[in-house]
């Protein structure tokens, strides 16, 4: 028994210095003159416009963290559907607990409105002080 954990230790050591030993060989061959076109942003050839570290909107964030969320207990599913025949009615019942707590999620971000990519955003109208025709009227009877 703790022979099948000693190579599955060695392989996670050997694997350890194997990661260790190229971040060394990379941190020894870098180059060490950096220069400002070297390290500005390559645009296809073309000049850069601008900087490159831009603040990517939230909603990118969320779609993606929704996407991994339902892809891995995706996977989960596949592996129950395989052997569904074996498991009798518990593991069916737990499942269809499982897949209604996904579905309470998936209606919690569209209720919230996280699967809308155009949300509409409350703008407010500036206030005018005075309107167009009334500034129209002032600007003709100064002059």
């Amino acid at each position: 028994m703790l022979f099948n954990f000693a190579t599955a230790l060695v392989f996670l050591i050997f694997g350890g210095l194997f990661v260790l030993l190229n971040l060394g060989i990379a941190r020894i061959l870098q180059a060490r003159n950096p220069h400002p076109v070297k390290i500005s942003t390559y645009e296809c050839g073309e000049l850069p416009e601008g900087e490159s570290w831009i603040q990517f909107n939230i909603r990118f964030y969320v779609v993606a963290l929704v996407f991994l969320i339902f892809e891995v207990e995706i996977i989960f599913l596949f592996p129950w559907a395989l052997v569904f025949k074996d498991l009798g009615l518990f593991a069916f019942v737990e499942m269809m607990i499982f897949v209604f707590i996904l579905l309470v999620g998936l209606a919690y971000v569209w209720a919230k409105g996280d699967l809308d990519w155009d949300k509409p955003q409350s703008v407010p109208a500036p206030e005018l002080s005075q309107s167009y025709e009334q500034k129209e009227v002032t600007e003709t009877v100064d002059s």
